[in-house]
Order: C-alpha cells, then sequence, then structure tokens
C-alpha cells in the first residue's frame, strides 16, 4: 500500500515560458508568454461561469468564451489586466486584449500550451493501459 506522501507531496507543474509569436521582440529577440497550469477548481468556475439555463430547462455551454476565459487566465505574462496594456489596444479586458493581441494562429498556439501544461493532451485510457502492463 503506498502512503500519503505521494498526495501531501505532488510535484508541482512550473510556470512554462513559451514563444507564440516572432513580432512581439526586444533586442531583436522574441519576447515569450509565460503561462501557468489551471487547476479544476478554476476551470469548474469557468464552466458554471458560461453555463446557462434558459427558461425552459435546457443548458447551454458557451464554449468559445469558455477556451478565451481559460486561455486569458492561464496567461501570466504580460500582465493581460495592466491598464495601459488595455488602453494602447482599445479593449476593457484579459480575454478581449489577447484577442486584439494575437493573429488566429498565434491564439491557438498559445490555447495550445496552455492546454498542454494543464494535462488536456493527455489521454487518461493510455496511461491506465500503460500501467497495467
Amino acid at each position: 500500500m503506498s502512503s500519503l506522501n505521494a498526495f501531501l507531496h505532488p510535484i508541482m507543474v512550473e510556470n512554462k515560458e513559451v514563444i507564440i509569436s516572432n513580432r512581439f521582440l526586444e533586442k531583436d529577440k522574441p519576447v515569450p508568454f509565460i503561462i501557468r497550469p489551471i487547476t479544476q477548481e478554476e476551470n469548474k468556475y469557468l464552466i458554471k461561469k458560461f453555463s446557462k439555463r434558459d427558461k425552459k430547462g435546457a443548458d447551454t455551454f458557451d464554449r468559445a468564451e469558455y477556451v478565451q476565459a481559460m486561455t486569458a487566465s492561464a496567461v501570466v505574462f504580460p500582465d493581460l489586466t495592466n491598464a495601459e496594456l488595455q488602453k494602447e489596444y482599445g479593449v476593457l479586458g484579459e480575454s478581449a486584449l489577447l484577442q486584439k493581441m494575437l493573429y488566429v494562429g498565434e491564439y491557438a498556439t498559445l490555447a495550445q500550451a496552455i492546454q498542454e501544461i494543464s494535462g488536456l493532451d493527455k489521454n487518461i485510457n493510455e496511461d491506465i493501459e500503460e500501467a497495467k502492463n
């Protein structure tokens, strides 16, 4: 039987630097975005935030807004809450800023990196099969 030590002291995933674009340069070098993993607690909050029930009891989920909010909340740098940065792009809010800053391919690269660092790129069934063998 295993001890609880592994659960009391899990390996923490470090923030990760990701080059999203060659358009954001400093001294002719691309400046990386810094991202962090999203916890299930944060994910649950976002799912609830973007889930609605109409008067007839039908549930709807705004997946696009959910993904945009999740992506923005995982960005550590640049600081998307920075008023000067939002003003420069003429937007209010972290999600709106990120959408205005990035081209579609850059945004997709960022979203994919966040999903990977958060563990959404793994197929749990493959891990279970590997553990069985």
